[in-house]
């Protein structure tokens, strides 16, 4: 321990120094995205989460305080990691993180949430476990981030018992996360993307003309990246496809057994695990819809479409969350066994649900670290340099296409799908008016591809980044390493962009918007994926022989 804890010390000294002794040589851009090297290296080479992300993080101070390694230590902790508790999003997803733990805790550990998932996905195979994760990743699409945590938590147990491995549920969580919330038009992410889509109209000084919602929904045909990566999920889990390095996670957790689950070992009955779920999904929707509704000063009823979105894009989300899962949590907690079903062991609730909270200390720490590098990297603008490396000359066909890809490298570099979008689209919009020459229609025809580009861009670079907030939440839910997690969803992910930026975009960008080409790309894109997984089979097969 001692000799890891020397080790440690001397990477960041080393490479503490090496950024000093470079700082004078490196032009400004290039330094703006020197903290994510170094964690990116750090992380893969270390496997190292906190390693990584805590030498980024000290890394971006020590450019940001032009050398003077003895004003890091406070630079670090007075503007990057206390300022995160100020956030109330961020001081809440780190309460609803351990709350959360302590809730399914209770549940899992009174046996009372196996019992219950295993009625109602009848339990027989861990296809079956998986499709209902998925769907219930569908349902819960609200959040990325509570959607990454319920699901994940919540199906650990029984993937595990399924023996479907750890690094295969957090792709399912984390695919079903960041890009079903991106393409809901009720969720909590809708109000940040309306605001920025009208940014881009003000940038562009064609104010006019924004109708945030209507392009919104213009938009939706064109998220291929969203769109290509759940088609994916849906194949792999039918076909029970292994790509790359999760064969070898597969193997491990002895894959492709048909698995009998036990549905009857809950502690007293299953009752005791559906009534505080029930409680906290309907906490949440019930909740958020209230809330929303009396901020905006609109009756809830009737109930309409309108006011739906209304009420997700004027809730508290994160005080409702918190309300919601502790009201759940103190249902579990009254309604947990006195005996435990493994063993038949008196358990103290209390003990129980303290327990599933001090679990997931150290991966609000990673998330925490996550807050700090991504501080770094805003004041060093690392985004704003990126963004201009797509501004050049560009044809206006294969423009989202450049979009893509720009935003795919913000998020990936930066770890944010938020930030690339809001660095991304009040550039990207204006820029579009600039490259069709006054043509207005054309403009327009485009710009919704052009924004599905900027979403698409943001959640792919944000599935891939292993700084990513849903990318660590989605390995904590699901229990593994969040370096297996980045290695082994790769793959699906650059499979879903490539596609997306070979027959998705550039046939948008060529078509001019046409919908009914968006529809054939995807179409397109399920004939070739299937074509390539008999290929690939093929050839795996006759490698084994």
């Amino acid at each position: 321990m001692r000799n890891i804890s020397l080790i440690t010390l001397l990477v960041l000294v080393a490479v503490i120094a090496m950024v000093t002794a470079v700082l004078q040589l490196m032009q400004a851009g290039v330094l703006a995205i020197w903290p994510s090297i170094v964690a990116l290296v750090l992380v893969f080479s270390t496997r190292n989460v906190l390693l990584g992300l805590l030498s980024g993080a000290v890394i971006g101070s020590v450019i940001l305080m032009e050398g003077s390694l003895f004003r890091v230590p406070m630079d670090l902790v007075g503007q990057h990691l206390l300022p995160n508790f100020e956030s109330s999003w961020k001081s809440g997803a780190i309460i609803f993180t351990l709350i959360l733990g302590g809730f399914v805790h209770l549940l899992e550990k009174g046996g009372t949430l196996q019992a219950l998932l295993a009625r109602l996905l009848h339990g027989r195979s861990a296809r079956r476990v998986e499709a209902g994760a998925g769907a219930f990743g569908l349902v819960c699409f609200f959040d990325g981030l509570a959607n990454s945590l319920i699901v994940g938590r919540i199906f650990q147990p029984l993937a595990r018992a399924a023996s479907v491995p750890k690094v295969r549920l957090a792709y399912i969580v984390d695919t079903t996360s960041s890009a079903v919330a991106c393409l809901a038009f009720i969720s909590t992410w809708i109000a940040f993307q309306l605001s920025m889509i009208r940014e881009g109209f003000i940038l562009a000084g064609k104010e006019d003309l924004a109708e945030p919602y209507y392009l919104f929904f213009q938009s939706l045909p064109h998220n291929f990246y969203a769109w290509f990566a759940l088609i994916l999920l849906a194949v792999v889990i039918w076909k029970q496809w292994d790509i790359g390095p999760m064969k070898n996670f597969r193997q491990q957790a002895g894959a492709g057994k048909e698995v009998e689950l036990d549905d009857s070992m809950a502690g007293g009955g299953i009752w005791r695990a559906w009534v505080p779920l029930l409680v906290l999904l309907l906490g949440v929707f019930g909740g958020i819809y209230a809330n929303g509704t009396n901020a905006t000063a609109v009756p809830m009823l009737p109930l309409s479409w309108e006011k739906l979105a209304m009420s997700f894009a004027g809730a508290n989300v994160t005080a409702v969350l918190i309300a919601a899962s502790g009201l759940a949590s103190l249902l579990a907690w009254i309604f947990f066994p006195r005996r435990v079903p493994s063993g038949g062991d008196e358990v103290s609730a209390s003990a129980v649900f303290t327990e599933g909270m001090v679990q997931m200390f150290k991966p609000v720490l990673i998330l925490v670290m996550a807050w700090m590098l991504s501080s770094t990297l805003n004041e060093l603008k690392a985004a704003d340099f990126l963004g201009e490396l797509m501004s050049g000359a560009v044809s206006p066909p294969m423009f989202p296409t450049i979009v893509f890809i720009t935003g795919s490298l913000i998020a990936f570099t930066t770890g944010t799908s938020w930030g690339t979008m809001g660095i991304l689209m009040p550039l990207a919009i204006p820029l579009v008016f600039t490259i069709t020459e006054g043509d207005q229609a054309l403009a327009m025809n485009l710009i919704p591809v052009v924004i599905g580009a900027t979403f698409s861009g943001a959640v792919f670079g944000d599935h891939c980044s292993p700084m990513s907030d849903t990318t660590i939440v989605s390995s904590i839910a699901c229990d593994t390493d969040p370096i297996d997690h980045v290695r082994t969803q790769m793959p699906y992910a650059v499979i879903a962009a490539i596609a997306a930026a070979v027959v998705g975009f550039p046939i948008s960008g060529i078509s001019e918007g046409s919908t009914y080409w968006a529809l054939f790309s995807a179409a397109l894109f399920v004939v070739l994926l299937l074509i390539f997984r008999f290929v690939s089979q093929r050839v795996w097969s006759k490698s084994d022989r």
